[in-house]
């Protein structure tokens, strides 16, 4: 007897509609505060005040954690993309801060291999957790560059997972030029004030209800 089910006809006891899409947006401000921002981002410090401030303004609007990131064109000192921490807003976990930049950088460019488009590099307000340290590699960026550390990220109640002790070396490896702790007093502070305005630290539902950071 054969097994073969009749064309259209549904699975029994199976969801009758499946959900075959889910996208992350960046809030509405994004784009006047980005055509607002005067500073040049010629410098690696100019670039992480530029993830600060928008790390600041996620925060100050509602629409996510305390987290940004932004994708430069080193040779010509452009911006790319920029990403903000969305998980709240969009009900996404992968919805961090360095994948929504990786992910519009890639749509803009039209490639999954941001190398094909010279020497991208990722700059992020604080060093990427764990799910975003193994997105880096097969992004193609030359470069990253971070802000605040695991430890303030963690002092602040997110819980950034089991990352190789050695990450950096790690990155380095594979020809990715690797920086951090830039500007991390005023990275960190950002995290600081997060917690103490008593703003979602959402988590996931496991043993201990341990925090998840994005």
């Amino acid at each position: 007897m054969s097994n073969t089910r009749k064309p259209g006809k549904q699975p029994q006891g199976r969801v009758e509609k499946m959900i075959d899409r889910c996208f992350f947006q960046l809030p509405d401000w994004v784009g006047s505060f980005v055509a607002e921002w005067n500073e040049p981002l010629d410098t690696v410090k100019s670039r992480m005040e530029f993830a600060i401030a928008l790390s600041k303004e996620n925060i100050r609007q509602q629409t996510g954690g305390p987290f940004a990131a932004l994708v430069v064109d080193e040779d010509k000192k452009e911006l790319v993309s920029v990403g903000l921490n969305l998980v709240t807003s969009s009900g996404l976990s992968v919805a961090h801060a360095e994948i929504v930049a990786l992910s519009l950088a890639q749509a803009r460019m039209g490639n999954w291999d941001l190398a094909s488009a010279g020497s991208l590099q990722l700059i992020t307000s604080c060093e990427p957790c764990a799910m975003c340290f193994g997105a880096v590699p097969w992004s193609g960026v030359k470069s990253i560059i971070c802000g605040a550390g695991k430890s303030d990220a963690e002092a602040a109640g997110f819980d950034e997972g089991d990352k190789p002790a050695d990450w950096v070396r790690s990155l380095q490896r594979r020809g990715i030029v690797v920086q951090t702790g830039v500007l991390s007093n005023k990275a960190s502070q950002v995290l600081a004030d997060y917690k103490a305005s008593g703003a979602t630290v959402y988590n996931a539902s496991v043993e201990k209800k341990r925090s998840h950071r994005g």
